[in-house]
């Protein structure tokens, strides 16, 4: 069933009486002119306008058809019958006047007591003065805000009711017996008033009424089509601007979390092995202080780091050019050993050299994972005695191992976040890749990073006899 349309008025109220800011209405749609615009801000302004006019129209009406029926001599100077005539026409033209008021709340009621008035008038004077025009409103307004069926109804049942009662007076002598018709044989006077016989009259008046409760009806039908329309493209717009803001709600919040991982990798990285390296120098100051010295300047240059990758991913929130991540080279990775290496961790590589997929995100995907990797190494198990770390490719897939021999705990249990192997996943999932990680049979941890990638497609980029193979890794500590 169609939903019937919004009143007139309601869809144009301000922002603070119940439509969300920035919506899109059915006033801005409809692109009104400025008084078209007042009135549809303002309904009870029409109303009030229709009332009156209507009103005006009617005590006219009355008091032209009152008139012409004393002029036409047919009630014979009967005051009390012309008294019954004008306050009859008064009457239901100021009840129908009052009805006219509530044709937006209750179309159908208010078209309802408009028949009852007219079937009032019909028997009372044989007349229906402007009720008709009374009538077209009523039923105008229930086509414009009912259903079809509803305002098909409401037509019939008027029409039945309004025409049955013509009908009535037309048999029933509720005339005057004095009146006085002149013939035109009286040397005096006039042609006759009444020209066609009641019947006649009868038909002409119910097929007036018909056509013009006709005309109001099919108005008020393309008012409330136009309506629909219009409710449903802004409907649909607005559909459409939700869509948009819950788009772009979800693109900052996957910026934030990207940017809460960057900064993760950034701080949880750097600020390890800065730790390790300031006790390591603080260890070693007074029996060492070569080794101290060495110490403190990697951790200078650690430091130095984590703040040019800070200020990249700052830049990224302040809006400027900066890419968000750092753009890794195919030695980066050595790099980021010697830099455990000099904090303590006893790492031992293989396969560094193994050509990588040219694709900058893929490198750094491998960059990211084996630091992370090292950096749970380094926090976890203090005292491994070997850290391996090996990078191999196959004809389908970059794979990243790093296992230590240390006492590890859970990630979570050691004060961390669980960040790190959320991020590691996060990243090998964009490639379709798998992280395994858990522990070694002999106590240890172990991470197994699978990025599925092409083969290589020139002989140099395949894995020669003079890549450091590093010591193998012993099957004991690989588990099940």
């Amino acid at each position: 069933m169609t939903p019937d349309p919004p009143t007139p008025g309601d869809d144009a109220r301000p922002t603070g009486a119940g439509v969300a800011p920035g919506a899109f209405t059915e006033l801005q749609a409809r692109r009104l002119g400025p008084l078209r615009r007042f009135l549809v801000r303002h309904p009870r302004v029409m109303d009030a306008v229709v009332v009156v006019v209507f009103l005006v129209l009617a005590l006219l009406s009355v008091l032209t058809t009152t008139g012409m029926v004393l002029d036409s001599g047919l009630l014979a100077d009967d005051d009390r019958a012309v008294g019954l005539l004008l306050a009859c026409g008064v009457g239901t033209s100021v009840l129908a006047a009052a009805a006219l008021v509530w044709r937006r709340a209750a179309p159908v009621v208010v078209t309802a007591a408009l028949a009852v008035l007219a079937v009032a008038s019909l028997l009372v004077s044989g007349t229906l003065g402007a009720l008709d025009l009374a009538l077209a409103c009523g039923l105008y307004a229930v086509a414009a805000s009912r259903p079809p069926r509803t305002a098909w109804l409401t037509f019939g049942g008027t029409m039945l009711v309004v025409a049955g009662a013509g009908w009535v007076w037309e048999r029933t002598d509720l005339t005057n017996p004095d009146i006085t018709v002149i013939t035109p044989e009286d040397p005096g006077g006039v042609a006759p008033v009444l020209s066609t016989t009641p019947w006649q009259s009868h038909v002409l008046s119910t097929t007036g009424l018909l056509v013009v409760l006709l005309v109001a009806l099919s108005i008020g039908t393309s008012v409330r089509n136009r309506r629909l329309h219009v409710a449903d493209l802004v409907e649909r717009t607005n559909a459409l601007a939700r869509d948009r803001d819950q788009q772009a709600r979800l693109a900052r919040a996957a910026e934030r979390t990207r940017i809460a991982r960057e900064m993760h990798d950034v701080v949880a990285h750097s600020i390890t092995v800065m730790v390790a390296l300031s006790d390591g120098a603080s260890a070693a100051l007074t029996r060492s202080p070569d080794a101290a010295r060495t110490a403190l300047d990697e951790l200078s240059s650690t430091g130095r780091g984590a703040l040019a990758d800070m200020r990249r991913v700052l830049g990224v929130l302040d809006g400027h050019d900066a890419p968000l991540e750092p753009q890794p080279g195919q030695d980066d990775l050595g790099g980021v050993v010697e830099r455990f290496r000099a904090a303590g961790l006893p790492v031992h590589a293989r396969g560094l050299g193994t050509p990588l997929p040219e694709e900058t995100t893929f490198r750094l995907a491998v960059h990211r994972i084996v630091a992370e990797a090292l950096t749970n190494a380094l926090r976890h198990a203090p005292g491994t005695t070997r850290v391996l770390v090996d990078l191999r490719r196959t004809d389908r897939a970059v794979e990243v191992e790093v296992v230590d021999e240390g006492t590890s705990l859970p990630v979570a249990d050691a004060g961390g976040a669980g960040r790190g192997l959320i991020g590691m996943r996060e990243r090998a999932a964009v490639y379709g890749g798998t992280v395994d990680a858990g522990p070694t049979v002999r106590g240890g941890w172990r991470v197994h990073v699978t990025l599925p990638c092409d083969a290589p497609t020139h002989p140099d980029d395949r894995p020669t006899a003079g890549t450091d193979p590093g010591p193998a890794p012993d099957p004991e500590e690989i588990p099940a």
